[in-house]
């Protein structure tokens, strides 16, 4: 079976927005709120698998478990990884995650700024500024067979969507309006010429986009 590239759990505003203007080491998401724009996330039982019994079942359930689904690779942006602009300033700063990343798997982070490859835990982060069809050939090496998670954001996806390199794409649109920032699109019919697409609206209030190539 041909590996994928996949988009998944990607969350945008009704206007297209993946994250706000101004993004800071506080702020990862600039001035969108993480707890408004990621709530369908965040309330899963998926999300809260560590504390037994809490959190919805469902849909939004059911898709937050396909994240990890026979992944064995993640390609991100470098406003993904951390607010850092330009040449590496501080190198001891090792992504929002802390000690223990959730990823488990390779990570390919974009940049035009070299930096050397480091491990925490289970995931290894390496810093790349080949064109998309190298990264994602090196990412899909490392996957050892399994599919490749593109992760985000905004900018790192149309990349690869203008290289037309994504299989696969869950967007999940929060019903909130961010106005400016990293924007995915206009709207989702943008892509309908490329890609079969099914709207499924979620009880929380967002909807989720599932597309597939034609």
């Amino acid at each position: 079976m041909d590996q994928l590239l996949r988009v998944q759990n990607f969350t945008v505003s009704t206007d297209g927005f993946g994250a706000g203007d101004g993004q800071s080491m506080e702020r990862p998401f600039g001035s969108a709120e993480p707890s408004e724009l990621m709530a369908w996330a965040f309330g899963t039982a998926s999300f809260h698998y560590r504390s037994e019994g809490s959190g919805s079942r469902g849909l939004d359930d059911h898709l937050m478990r396909l994240y990890s689904h026979n992944i064995g690779a993640e390609i991100m942006g470098r406003n993904k990884f951390g607010p850092q602009r330009g040449p590496w300033q501080d190198e001891e700063w090792k992504g929002w995650w802390g000690e223990e990343p959730p990823f488990h798997t390779p990570v390919f982070v974009l940049t035009h700024h070299p930096r050397p490859s480091f491990a925490l835990a289970d995931t290894t982060f390496h810093f790349v500024s080949d064109e998309p069809a190298e990264v994602l050939s090196a990412a899909k090496t490392a996957a050892q067979g399994q599919d490749v998670r593109l992760g985000g954001g905004a900018t790192s996806i149309r990349q690869f969507l203008d290289a037309d390199l994504v299989d696969t794409l869950h967007v999940t649109v929060c019903p909130i309006e961010l106005g400016s920032g990293s924007r995915l699109w206009h709207a989702p019919a943008e892509l309908d010429d490329r890609f079969h697409r099914e709207e499924v609206p979620s009880p929380s209030g967002v909807v989720h986009h599932l597309l597939w190539r034609r």
